[in-house]
């Protein structure tokens, strides 16, 4: 069948029907979870897939489009998994964590659903969310020390967590069973089987009412023009091979820069990324496996391309160039937990790369670090006294500026549509008070559109003790301009104890920071790179930007690298 034989309009009704499902999925699963990081930051993601391929077919406009590419991946792992036991049946539900089948960490749980019309498998329903704690070394999982999988968290093969419409109370035990908050887990798992209950409703309202062969017609559609519109954005690049390195301070065990390098080739409607060139994998936890590799691609690719639509057709114009063995197709044993700062920095070489074709359809680099910081502890009075408490939370940054303006200060990293969680939501969840939540100035980029500026964010422990653990980037090699911008400011973390400011031996990186009541944690975050000469900047515009206070005075400029 042919997008040719599908009218417009029918076209264009079932697309947003399609999405809305997705979206509705997403909604259910933010208004129940009960941790925070799905609840109010949005780290989640639903979708429907292709039932004999995997490949994604529909997504929701506010789930992670890191995890688009990525579920892909985990559809086949799922459906793997059941053909060894028979195939998929009716009323199951598919769960596991496994980083090296279905991409990103083992916080990320995948929950697989498939659809059934008939006795036909028409296609899957998918759900990924970040839990808060699963078991391992560190709470909240961001272990900087790790140099296996298992120092890292429990470990879920693909199993099924619903046989005939009940839950597997042997499988939800073991989960129980290796998690420091039972409660969480419970309450986000069955926040994620509520919205995959409410997109098979959904769906089968939508196929009821036009049938299953025209909604299949319109997925098909859809993908092939995903596919045309990719082929043709990428036949207006000028050929050429443009390639762009960058590094990673640290793998978090040797102080060593780690490269992520890339060559991309355009020729014609042809888009090759090779990262041939890129280091080893090595032994701490910013290895990540080839499928979060391609789902980070993919999300590249759609910040240079908005217009095309967020399908498998995307990728079907693209060759990728992955060897294994790379610390971006990393493979088990090796530790991936910090997945998210390896996938921004291969974000961030697509853009530069993509500034040497067409620096007008480039963004600068954004700030390239999620700096995943838990502070964990126990509760030392009142009710609650003994009770475990995990604060696990990322933050922004600034990001690029672009032909058309300057960056976006304090946003989120590019590789979702998160959000930052509001300091209320963590106050009211957890003993600290933010001392400091505020813009940093002079951090972004110069350049004829400034940079986005990143943010400052002091956090004082209220209990009696805690433990800190922060696993950050940039902190040695901040964020670059394109065409003539400058770079921005690199991320600095520190924190305040016994009457004096430390920080990492490892400058991004640190496990075990032992914390008393009064003491505070800092992070001075990047701001995004320069876009254009700064020559070429205004004076009104230099004058608005003293104005609002976003320039560093002139103690902070002599002296970049000084503490608090």
């Amino acid at each position: 069948m042919s997008e040719a034989t599908l009218d417009p309009v029918t076209l264009a009704v079932l697309k947003g029907r399609l999405e809305q499902i997705a979206d509705e999925m997403d909604a259910t699963l933010y208004r129940s979870a009960f941790n925070p990081i799905i609840a109010e930051a949005h780290d989640a993601c639903h979708g429907l897939y292709d039932a004999a391929s995997g490949d994604t077919l529909v997504q929701g406009k506010s789930g992670l489009p890191v995890f688009v590419g990525a579920m892909a991946f985990a559809v086949r792992a799922a459906k793997r998994a059941a053909e060894s036991l028979g195939g998929m049946r009716d009323g199951e539900v598919w769960l596991f964590n496994d980083p090296y089948e279905g991409g990103t960490h083992a916080n990320d749980f995948k929950l697989v659903r498939p659809v059934f019309r008939d006795g036909r498998l028409l296609c899957f329903l998918a759900s990924a969310a970040h839990w808060h704690d699963v078991g391992g070394a560190v709470p909240g999982n961001y272990n900087p020390a790790a140099t296996e999988c298992w120092q890292e968290a429990v470990q879920i093969p693909p199993v099924r967590i619903v046989q005939g419409g009940q839950i597997n109370p042997d499988v939800l035990a073991i989960l129980r069973a290796n998690t420091r908050l039972p409660d969480s887990l419970w309450g986000d798992l069955n926040g994620q089987l509520a919205a995959l209950e409410l997109g098979a409703r959904r769906l089968a309202e939508l196929l009821d009412a036009y049938g299953d062969a025209v909604v299949l017609q319109a997925l098909q559609a859809l993908r092939e023009r995903a596919r045309r519109l990719m082929r043709a954005q990428i036949a207006s690049l000028p050929d050429g091979v443009y390639s762009f390195s960058d590094v990673l301070d640290n793998d978090g065990v040797t102080d060593e820069a780690l490269t992520i390098a890339l060559d991309m080739t355009v020729q014609g409607e042809r888009l090759v990324l090779d990262f041939s060139r890129s280091s080893p994998q090595c032994q701490g936890p910013v290895n990540i496996s080839r499928a979060t590799a391609v789902a980070a691609c993919y999300v590249a690719l759609k910040h240079l391309f908005p217009e095309v639509p967020a399908n498998a057709g995307v990728l079907d114009a693209v060759e990728f160039v992955m060897p294994e063995g790379l610390v971006i197709t990393a493979q088990r044993p090796r530790p991936v937990g910090g997945y998210t700062e390896t996938i921004l920095r291969m974000i961030d070489v697509i853009f530069s790369a993509a500034a040497q074709a067409d620096p007008r359809r480039a963004v600068a680099q954004a700030y390239g670090t999620i700096n995943a910081l838990s502070i964990a502890g126990h509760r030392s009075e009142g009710a609650r006294s003994g009770q475990r408490w995990v604060m696990f939370s990322f933050f922004g940054g600034g990001h690029g500026a672009h032909a058309g303006g300057d960056g976006l200060n304090h946003g989120n990293a590019p590789i979702s549509t998160a959000t930052i969680p509001p300091l209320e939501i963590l106050e009211a969840a957890y003993p600290v008070r933010f001392t400091e939540w505020a813009l940093r100035p002079g951090s972004g980029g110069d350049g004829t559109h400034r940079g986005g500026l990143g943010a400052v964010y002091e956090i004082e422990l209220l209990e009696r003790q805690a433990q800190a653990f922060v696993f950050g980037e940039r902190g040695k090699s901040a964020p670059k301009g394109i065409a003539g911008g400058g770079d921005a400011q690199a991320n600095r973390f520190s924190w305040h104890s016994q009457g004096a400011w430390h920080t990492p031996p490892m400058v991004s990186k640190m496990l075990g920071i032992t914390l008393e009541r009064g003491d505070r944690v800092r992070l001075e975050t990047p701001g995004g790179g320069g876009w254009g000469p700064p020559a070429e900047r205004s004076a009104d515009e230099r004058a608005v930007d003293a104005r609002r206070g976003y320039l560093a005075d002139a103690a902070d400029a002599a002296h970049p690298g000084e503490q608090p």
